[in-house]
């Protein structure tokens, strides 16, 4: 299943105690492309995440998924079209990395023989090995196993979105390269429409088509990784400077 398209037709969100506020936003996402959504603490980056997947709703204007408005969807089925990423992946502890991946496949329905041979192809997609990894709990994983096991139940059921909400956060420094290198090399062979959150350029330059900068709820900044390093705004400039800093404390 290749990409779908995502729109942000004027959308206005407001914030109650767990979201932050957008206002009069508009984004279009292309069929297939990696779109990072970037920004400090509370712009509004995981509200606009949370408003493609239906967990919450626009106050005013429409977001919609394959030209169908999330408002006139059926959210359970929307959302079993869309992976979803956060950090440590989210897994069920109770589970062994085989049922985690295999987790939306079995609520769909897919035959027994298909689910095990999805899990082992996912498993092996994302570098685990299924013999080694299947039977194992995520308490007995790494960080970076764990990432890697969440993004392989993203894909399990071969969904045309990605919902990636800081994933690759709460890793190590070294580990957190490894994992965003090998997903960025990933990206291009899965054709998916993937709309990544994150507050460290860095990782927005390597993974993003494009990058939209938020600033307190509004879209301060559209394009390619290249014209936002040369992007004269001062939000702009303000993340571009972190990259001398991070130079300059390794």
């Amino acid at each position: 299943m290749g990409g779908v398209e995502i729109a942000f037709r004027d959308v206005s969100f407001a914030p109650d105690r767990n979201a932050a506020r957008l206002t009069g936003f508009d984004l279009r996402v292309a069929e297939g492309e990696t779109l990072v959504l970037l920004g400090r603490s509370g712009a509004g980056k995981t509200t606009a995440l949370r408003l493609v997947n239906g967990l919450l709703r626009p106050t005013s204007g429409e977001v919609h998924v394959g030209g169908v408005a999330t408002t006139s969807s059926d959210p359970v089925r929307l959302r079993r079209r869309t992976g979803y990423v956060i950090q440590e992946g989210g897994l069920f502890p109770h589970f062994t990395v085989a049922r985690n991946v295999a987790l939306v496949p079995t609520l769909e329905g897919w035959a027994a023989d298909r689910i095990v041979g999805r899990v082992s192809e996912m498993l092996a997609l994302v570098g685990l090995s299924p013999d080694r990894f299947s039977d194992r709990y995520p308490h007995e994983l790494s960080g970076g196993e764990r990432q890697r096991v969440g993004v392989a139940r993203a894909l399990a059921a071969d969904p045309p979105l990605l919902l990636m909400d800081e994933p690759f956060g709460a890793l190590d420094p070294p580990t957190r390269e490894d994992v965003r290198t090998e997903f960025a090399r990933l990206r291009e062979r899965l054709g998916k429409t993937i709309l990544f959150v994150t507050h460290d350029l860095r990782e927005a330059l390597l993974l993003g088509h494009r990058i939209a900068l938020l600033q307190n709820g509004r879209l301060a900044f559209l394009g390619t990784p290249s014209e936002l390093l040369r992007a004269p705004g001062a939000e702009e400039r303000a993340f571009v400077r972190t990259l001398g800093a991070t130079e300059a404390r390794s």
